[in-house]
């Protein structure tokens, strides 16, 4: 079998970019390990920014997101007590919306079978080569038969423990990365949310977030240790800490998924190899507190799928020789958001009594300066592809 562009992962980023090049014209074939029915359930990440929400529009993705999506204008943190509200509209003029992550799956999954391009699901043994010269070549098992894909490009968008990036020559990639001392307990709640927006709370016993995926589902996190066992935490537990640290009335209800995540910030460079293009997850990890994962991948598919369309339209390879700088000019400034944002709210094993006034000297510059409100707003709503 021949294709254009063999896409590796079918998360966002892989979907999004089989969407992107369809629209333009440009074959591909998704591969995909797992079974539709888990990816379209798999609760993540349910902030976009606004440029994303535009970019899922132009693909022709949004509807169902427009429709059911929540448009937030601020956030809230929460400390010393009381909530203060950060005023996005009011900073940029912009806003986010909550949608979550198997959500934009859902509609592009639609979409990708709509137009009955090739996708599949449950491949096995997925392996990449020849990525070094102009045929490279992805060897998988689908229903039990062996098959080879030859293709012009690989885009490798199958997560931070997929083929792809373990697939590049060592000594090619230099590896960031940084784990923090601490994890999120989340859950899924079939309760409304206590919040119309999100609050972000910094508490003497740790972080806590109040989200939300609709008006009747809530999103909750807790700042907890990495190596957490869930059996410690019953459902009134979690619930009792979530109010002392939101300091809201919360409504309890059904916990459907409860869930510890580790936090990590992770890049490698580059982010590209030959005609191996690493996007999103497979390329950069960020801990979740600013909002960022599911946007860098919508971003990073943008800039390749704006490269592989010059290529086939015009024959011109310097955007796709350019991919990896510019996607890493934009990496490391969320990452540099995201690891202020968990600095800022988490307490941290080694805080002193100095660190903890410190970083409540902080917040409370944050809520008095609209320079510094601004600042934050900037980067959430989402800074300029």
């Amino acid at each position: 079998m021949r294709t254009q562009v063999a896409i590796i992962g079918a998360g966002p980023a892989g979907l999004l970019l089989a969407q992107l090049l369809h629209q333009r014209g440009i074959e591909s074939v998704v591969l995909e390990a797992r079974t539709r029915e888990y990816l379209e359930n798999r609760v993540r990440a349910g902030v976009l920014e606004h440029q994303s929400v535009d970019i899922l529009r132009a693909a022709g993705v949004g509807e169902r997101m427009m429709r059911d999506g929540l448009p937030h204008e601020g956030i809230y943190l929460h400390f010393n007590g009381r909530n203060h509200r950060i005023d996005f509209a009011d900073l940029t003029g912009k806003s986010v919306m909550i949608y979550g992550q198997q959500e934009v799956v859902r509609d592009l999954i639609a979409a990708r079978l709509a137009a009955q391009q090739p996708l599949h699901f449950e491949v096995e043994d997925v392996r990449v080569s020849d990525f070094d010269t102009g045929r490279p070549k992805v060897r998988y098992r689908l229903d039990g038969q062996e098959q080879t894909l030859e293709c012009d490009f690989i885009a490798g968008c199958d997560g931070f423990h997929g083929v792809c990036r373990p697939s590049i020559p060592p000594g090619q990639l230099t590896v960031y990365e940084r784990v923090y001392p601490f994890a999120w307990l989340g859950i899924l709640a079939e309760a409304p949310p206590a919040s119309h927006e999100l609050i972000y709370a910094n508490d003497s016993r740790g972080f806590a977030l109040l989200s939300m995926r609709s008006p009747t589902v809530s999103r909750l996190y807790l700042q907890c240790l990495p190596e957490e066992d869930l059996a410690r935490w019953p459902d009134e537990h979690i619930w009792s800490e979530l109010q002392a640290r939101l300091g809201s009335q919360l409504t309890s209800g059904p916990v459907l998924q409860k869930s510890v995540t580790p936090m990590r910030s992770f890049v490698t460079e580059p982010m590209s190899s030959g005609r191996l293009f690493l996007a999103g997850d497979a390329a950069h990890i960020v801990p979740p507190t600013g909002a960022k994962g599911m946007n860098l991948a919508i971003a990073d598919v943008q800039i390749l799928g704006q490269a592989l369309e010059s290529y086939y339209r015009w024959g011109k390879e310097e955007s796709l020789q350019a991919y990896s700088a510019t996607c890493l000019q934009r990496v490391w400034k969320v990452q540099r958001f995201s690891w202020w944002m968990t600095a800022l709210l988490h307490r941290f094993d080694t805080d002193n009594a100095f660190d903890r006034r410190r970083q409540v000297a902080e917040l409370e510059y944050l809520v008095s300066s609209r320079a510094a409100a601004q600042t934050l707003a900037e980067n959430y709503v989402g800074l300029p592809l």
